[in-house]
């Protein structure tokens, strides 16, 4: 089991990582009758891509030797209605202040670019990625 999640009330959960024990709060957005005081369900599935990106770069910075300590993203979601889903998601992705070649800067793009998360939302999702190399 990957986790169990509660419904509080006032349209907020939380959620229990079995293994770990740590909890995450979920809220409705504003414009959905929430409160909007914690990340909104649809909120963890775009900042899930950021998280999946930096850490199956990371993994493949360390299979390669490559330094990215203090990479960071930034996730815009954006919504649509009738479904009400998420249509796009950008992500920027900069990269810290180190030296990368040509061929860590290809690693470390096609390892964000098809990490599980990414390649598990649906193709109508628009991911936008925009990596950010330092000059």
């Amino acid at each position: 089991m990957t986790s169990e999640i509660i419904y509080t009330g006032d349209l907020r959960t939380e959620a229990v990582h079995i293994k770990s024990g740590n909890k995450i709060i979920t809220d409705a957005p504003i414009d959905n009758q929430g409160k909007g005081e914690a990340f909104s369900p649809t909120d963890l599935v775009a900042t899930a891509l950021g998280n999946c990106m930096l850490t199956v770069m990371g993994i493949a910075a360390n299979a390669h030797g490559i330094d990215m300590d203090g990479a960071r993203v930034t996730i815009n979601k954006i919504m649509a209605s009738d479904p009400r889903r998420i249509s796009k998601i950008e992500a920027e992705i900069y990269m810290p202040a180190k030296t990368f070649s040509a061929k860590d800067k290809k690693i470390l793009e096609h390892a964000g670019i098809n990490c599980p998360v990414a390649k598990s939302l649906h193709p109508d999702l628009e991911q936008q990625l925009n990596f950010h190399w330092p000059s």
